[in-house]
């Protein structure tokens, strides 16, 4: 029987090697996390903060995706899944050229070894060209830096942040995506990070913490009152996140196969889950139902599932979610106000307890439930399996746990050094007449053409809304239509 010609090979443009279902399923795994960053954490930061740093935080969030893209294929693609130069890094250079982007995608240093020389694995070589692998990959450094922003809302100096997001790519997140992702060391030691638990949600936290640290905290007014200015668009934030982790976790075996599909199950049972034990939680200690803690649930139960979504079963993705409704429910809202050093450090949204404790949750919990036969689907070490599953699987949870302790360590070390060099050519905070006025005075733009925050319109303290005495019943413009205390003349 003939092949269909739809499936035949069509030299130049479609080579032998070339699968095009999943070269579709990858560009499109892309543009959801895209999505996820541009618009998504663009609304949401723009929409959970105070009125006056909507546009501050939506433009980090903007300008931090349009840079990790260039420098991503000026240099740093390669540092991460290129050939390696350290144990733990990949050398650095550009991914522009035709040669390189339009032949078949590989990961050279992820083939691994047996201990006598023989290969165990092959290298990771996925059925697409590197173009795709390429933009794959950006999305993901690209919301990792997005991610530790939330730590620095509200009084980062723009230019500091702006000369922050280059170094902290090239210098903390290439290290941890090599070691873990591209062939590095723990690649190879058979450590689990299924979709970045740790490359992405432990490294962000930890390296946002540290950055909240350094720079200072924001007002004690912003501190003590940061309502956010629009629920409603912070939930259309966060339902873009929700729904594009379905290309985060299903485009991480690099093909529409099995695991993908499991691990896209997995991260909504685990999201809603998460979700539904936080709110649980707010209603029973503080009364009622909040909504920006069921995004917070949200948020840490897809962090949690990340690590192993793809290699646990659905009902360990349950058990995930449970643990990460309420462990960083309580190391937020129980342990922070009672730790001297959680108190210190401002971090704006809370990213070491949603990412960082949510990601190391889920690398542990890996660990324990990482599922035999799935692990054999997309894992270079044959025979890997979470210590529940007997054998040899005590032995993975304290690769889980060494590895966790190398990126925080990493991430730690590093962006304190890089902040401190920021620091000798500016400041890392916002002067104290920016930190006042916020927006108008850092972008000379604003968000909205409101009177305050959260404050209703007052025409003794604001004015008339046409700046001329206001109108009468008898006037023929007077409309008794009103919303909160505000008078709309039409």
């Amino acid at each position: 029987m003939a092949t269909p010609g739809a499936y035949q090979e069509h030299l130049p443009a479609v080579p032998d090697w070339l699968n095009k279902g999943d070269n579709a399923w990858q560009m499109t795994a892309s543009a959801l996390v895209g999505l996820q960053s541009m618009p998504g954490l663009v609304i949401l930061y723009a929409s959970v903060v105070k009125k006056k740093w909507a546009v501050n935080s939506a433009f980090m969030a903007l300008y931090a995706f349009a840079a990790v893209l260039i420098c991503w294929v000026l240099l740093c693609y390669r540092m991460a899944f290129g050939d390696e130069l350290l144990p733990f890094w990949g050398k650095g250079a550009p991914a522009l050229g035709q040669k390189y982007l339009a032949r078949q995608a590989v990961l050279p240093e992820t083939i691994h070894y047996y201990s006598d020389g023989r290969v165990e694995s092959p290298a990771t070589r996925p059925f697409y060209p590197m173009a795709t692998m390429v933009y794959f990959q950006f999305t993901f450094a690209a919301i990792t830096m997005i991610l530790l922003a939330g730590s620095v809302l509200g009084r980062m100096n723009i230019r500091a942040w702006m000369a922050f997001v280059p170094l902290w790519l090239v210098f903390s997140y290439t290290v941890g995506a090599f070691s873990l992702w591209g062939g590095g060391f723990l690649y190879h030691w058979g450590v689990i990070d299924y979709s970045g638990g740790y490359v992405i949600h432990l490294s962000s936290g930890i390296a946002g913490f540290t950055a909240a640290y350094w720079v200072g905290p924001r007002l004690k007014s912003d501190r003590e009152r940061f309502p956010p200015n629009n629920v409603l668009l912070m939930l259309a934030g966060a339902g873009l996140l929700w729904m594009g982790w379905s290309g985060f976790n299903g485009g991480a075996p690099y093909a529409a196969n099995v695991p993908a599909s499991v691990a896209v199950l997995n991260t909504n049972i685990s999201a809603a889950t998460s979700l539904l034990v936080w709110t649980t939680l707010d209603v029973v200690f503080f009364g009622k139902p909040s909504v920006i803690g069921a995004v917070q649930g949200m948020m840490t139960g897809l962090a949690c599932i990340t690590p192993g979504a793809g290699v646990v079963q659905s009902w360990a993705a349950i058990v995930m979610g449970i643990l990460s409704g309420s462990i960083p429910w309580f190391t937020m809202m129980i342990l922070h106000k009672k730790s001297i050093l959680l108190q210190k450090v401002d971090d704006t949204l809370g990213v070491f307890h949603t990412h960082a404790v949510a990601g190391l949750l889920g690398g542990l919990l890996t660990g324990l439930l990482a599922e035999p036969t799935l692990c054999n689907m997309v894992l270079p070490v044959t025979g890997s399996r979470g210590a529940f599953y007997g054998k040899n699987g005590g032995k993975q949870f304290l690769k889980q746990l060494v590895a966790a302790l190398f990126v925080i360590g990493w991430n730690l070390v590093s962006t304190t050094i890089i902040l401190l060099f920021i620091r000798i050519f500016m400041p890392l905070r916002m002067p104290e007449n920016e930190l006042m006025i916020g927006d108008d005075a850092v972008h000379g733009e604003e968000a909205y053409a409101l009177w305050g925050d959260g404050e209703k319109y007052d025409p003794n303290r604001h004015g008339s809304i046409f700046g001329a005495a206001e109108l009468t019943p008898n006037d023929h413009n007077y409309n008794h239509t009103t919303a909160r205390g505000v008078t709309i003349n039409l």
